[in-house]
């Protein structure tokens, strides 16, 4: 197999650096590695202007159209994860980049982050925590979710993944997707219905959607306000999927009775920030499917993903010329 230049620009904090994919990586072939995060555009095509494929750790960086014009020995871009709003696919086509990412390799720990987050903030438990640790002995703040009913937005791997995690702990699951196969549907604890029946009816609405133009600003004033004023919001997806401001304005006022969040409209969440000031939120910061566990399969999906292009048989392939030859 040929040799090819390798270049991961943005391995901050490192994730990549200490497992074990990446010790096999360096093993096998060399690779320009950098731990700290470009900053600029400019700095980023300075890192990769002469990489034939290129790791993507962090979705800050972005790759732009400029990005892609400037770097033409750029072949394949690995990324690692699931989402692409950081890359303009159209434009790594256009210029014969092939795109890749990881798939389902978070979704058991994301889903767990998403019932995590669900029963702390039913449960109030950061709250009684710290109160307990006062010394204080607080009394009747939680909600019990059994027999409640678990709305999902999105049926991916994640949103899979949590309706059955919602259905084992005896909820009822209602369920809306944008592209709903009933093969798969059928094998899920879910009863199907439209979007806003879901959000009407849902004693905990959660929402698991990719990112894209087409759903930007999705869980809108709207769509908040459908829901019941005894229903809690859960979003472990994307922060640009909701109006921040409407939702803030709708915990504030009571008006939903709480929300548990991995993700917000600025990364990371600046010190001060409204959310941080709301006691019927439980917030965490983007960290839902960081386990020893997915972290592994992930990097190592992201790695795999350059040896099977290399070799003719590209896997995980969500824009490019690959994309054609059935990589999806």
């Amino acid at each position: 197999m040929a040799t090819y230049k390798i270049v991961i620009p943005d391995d901050y904090p490192p994730v990549l650096a200490p497992s074990q994919a990446y010790k096999d990586l360096i093993a096998r072939t060399p690779v320009e590695y950098y731990d700290s995060l470009p900053g600029s555009e400019q700095r980023l095509i300075d890192r990769i202007a002469s990489a034939e494929i290129v790791i993507n750790i962090r979705s800050s960086s972005k790759f732009t159209e400029h990005v892609f014009k400037s770097c033409p020995k750029l072949r394949l871009l690995s990324l690692w994860g699931t989402g692409t709003d950081n890359v303009d696919l159209a434009a790594a086509a256009s210029y014969g980049v092939t795109v890749t990412n990881t798939p389902g390799v978070s979704a058991i720990a994301m889903a767990e982050h998403a019932l995590a987050l669900m029963l702390a903030v039913a449960r109030n438990i950061p709250r009684v925590d710290a109160n307990t640790r006062r010394g204080q002995w607080p009394r009747g703040s939680a909600a019990q979710m059994h027999g409640k009913t678990l709305g999902i937005i999105g049926l991916g791997a994640i949103g899979r993944q949590f309706a059955r995690l919602g259905a084992g702990i005896g909820m009822k699951v209602l369920a809306w997707t944008m592209h709903p196969d009933p093969a798969v549907i059928a094998q899920l604890p879910v009863q199907m219905a439209e979007r806003d029946d879901v959000i009407r009816q849902s004693d905990v609405v959660s929402l698991h959607l990719r990112l894209s133009p087409e759903t930007k600003g999705f869980f809108g004033k709207r769509e908040i306000g459908l829901m019941k004023p005894t229903a809690f919001f859960i979003n472990t997806a994307r922060g640009q999927l909701v109006d921040e401001a409407a939702l803030i304005e709708a915990l504030r006022s009571g008006r939903i009775a709480g929300a548990g969040l991995d993700v917000f409209e600025t990364e990371p969440l600046p010190q001060g920030h409204a959310i941080t000031t709301l006691e019927n939120v439980v917030i965490t910061p983007h960290s839902g499917g960081v386990t020893p566990e997915a972290l592994e399969a992930g990097l190592q999906l992201s790695i795999d993903n350059i040896w099977n292009f290399l070799a003719g048989r590209p896997a995980n392939v969500v824009a490019g010329p690959a994309a054609v030859a059935g990589g999806r």
